[in-house]
């Protein structure tokens, strides 16, 4: 259901992705005019029944054309980046998308004078990473912050949901393969549901306060990767074989496949394995997590069941063992 409708104009850059669609949904119940600013918004109509007519407008920006960025912008009173790329490649390169990027919609707002900035970055975010993504995403935040100052970094664990690229990749491979080499087996995670990550950005526009804070994202429960794959195969219902794979074979693996198309892994986000990806307690205390912000996380073990069903031998008719 759309609360009442509202003339406050909301900017979500990323808006047709993964998770940026969801927020789109999220900041739509709530009556927001929403813009979508995506590369290709032909390919975009599928937020659009999201809203009621006329909510929700598409509109064409290109991160790496700035005048593109901020005529998506004008008359907004906030605007999400809600952007990002797994991989980098050609022109779609970490510094492009996610530094740059970033940046250019950071001065963009400022220049409309948008009241609110919120950015989606990563909870493994740092300049000190061996990880090319996250010292991106660290660059990135401090790049967003500078140009807009009380910008709102929101770092989510690992998102998932039934179109996410980590449960549904680790069945993929139980699907096929009688042995799954577990990468980084004794890191921990702390999986958090795409549609607690877009209320958590729609709260914060709620709120209406550029506080500057970055908010740590993490769901009910932690376990290491192990555990996860562990899961995956015991929802899925088949036998599999998890051999923890040392750090040096994992990367050597992601060098050799990490270029063919549709990888499952590559070198960098093997990289993103060595650390651990959960809340700190620092945010807890201060309230910059799901709690300080009033929504209650939903564990993946009462959702992921309902979308890797399509896994299993005879998909939702298998029978239990």
């Amino acid at each position: 259901m759309v609360s009442t409708p509202s003339d406050t104009l909301v900017t979500v850059f990323g808006g047709s992705g993964f998770i940026g669609r969801q927020i789109v949904r999220s900041l739509a119940k709530r009556g927001y005019r929403i813009r979508v600013a995506c590369r290709r918004p032909d390919l975009a109509g599928h937020v659009l029944p999201f809203g009621a007519p006329g909510q929700i407008a598409l509109v064409q920006a290109n991160l790496r054309y700035p005048a593109s960025v901020a005529a998506a912008c004008e008359g907004a009173h906030a605007v999400i980046n809600a952007t990002g790329t797994d991989v980098s490649s050609g022109a779609q390169s970490f510094d492009a998308v996610v530094v740059f990027g970033s940046e250019a919609v950071a001065k963009a707002a400022k220049q409309v004078k948008a009241q609110l900035l919120v950015m989606v970055s990563g909870m493994g975010a740092s300049a000190e990473s061996t990880s090319k993504a996250s010292q991106a995403k660290a660059k990135a935040e401090a790049a967003t912050q500078r140009a807009f100052p009380g910008a709102m970094i929101v770092r989510p664990s690992v998102v998932f949901g039934p179109d996410d690229r980590f449960f549904n990749r680790m069945a993929g491979m139980a699907r096929i393969a009688p042995v799954l080499p577990v990468i980084g087996p004794e890191t921990k995670v702390q999986p958090v549901f795409v549609g607690d990550v877009s209320e958590a950005v729609a709260v914060l526009v709620d709120r209406d306060v550029a506080d500057g804070k970055t908010y740590e994202l993490g769901g009910p429960a932690t376990g290491t990767l192990k555990d996860m794959f562990q899961y995956v195969v015991d929802v899925t219902r088949r036998k599999r074989v998890l051999v923890p794979l040392p750090h040096s074979a994992a990367k050597l693996l992601g060098l050799l496949i990490g270029w063919l198309p549709g990888a499952p892994i590559n070198a960098d986000q093997i990289e993103l394995l060595r650390t651990d990806n959960v809340v700190s307690a620092a945010a807890k205390a201060e309230g910059r997590d799901l709690a300080g912000l009033g929504i209650t996380p939903r564990s993946y073990s009462t959702i992921v069941p309902t979308y890797l069903y399509r896994f299993r031998k005879e998909g939702q008719f298998t029978v239990p063992n």
